[in-house]
């Protein structure tokens, strides 16, 4: 299964189909903007085997300065992605696809800070069984609590992910 309508939230059982349409929809990106691109990452809960998510495979592009966003947006659009702006996050390009929306796309400055959180929080959880474990309880628990509003989700989230980042999550 792959997207999520406006107004839920709701986790799955992992499945190794994100991993394949992760490597399609990199190759297109690659295709359309790879002059403008240093590097193309699964990241979220779909990038982490054996964890579920929500069906919505994220996308971080790095791209050699934050400028070079601005000429990926037009190419992008022509995959069937939505341009958001950059106001959701400070130094990231936002774009998503599908309806429900199934991709998202983070496009971020090569060393962004957000960027290196995400990917080592990802690289955490493909290591660490027990974290994915406690994780992915706390994302039933709060998808539950939630009851649809993915911003009441994703700050419930906040504290674990920090505990990951700051070393103080213990096993």
């Amino acid at each position: 299964m792959l997207g999520m309508p406006k107004g839920e939230v709701f986790t799955v059982p992992w499945t190794d189909e994100w991993e394949k349409e992760f490597q399609m929809e990199k190759e297109n990106i690659i295709r359309k903007i790879g002059s403008h691109i240093k590097e193309v990452h699964h990241i979220g809960s779909t990038a982490v085997e054996n964890l579920n998510a929500k069906p919505i495979i994220d996308i971080a592009v790095e791209v050699e300065c934050f400028g070079d966003g601005e000429k990926c947006i037009r190419p992008l659009e022509e995959l069937g992605y939505s341009y958001k702006g950059t106001e959701l996050v400070p130094d990231r390009y936002y774009f998503s696809k599908g309806e429900p929306r199934t991709h998202q796309i983070h496009l971020h400055e090569s060393g962004n800070p957000y960027l290196q959180e995400q990917l080592l929080f990802r690289d955490y959880l493909r290591n660490s069984e027990q974290a994915r474990t406690d994780y992915e309880e706390l994302k039933k628990q709060l998808a539950s609590e939630a009851q649809g509003d993915k911003y009441q989700y994703n700050e419930g989230k906040t504290d674990f992910i920090k505990a990951v980042l700051n070393g103080k999550y213990r096993l």
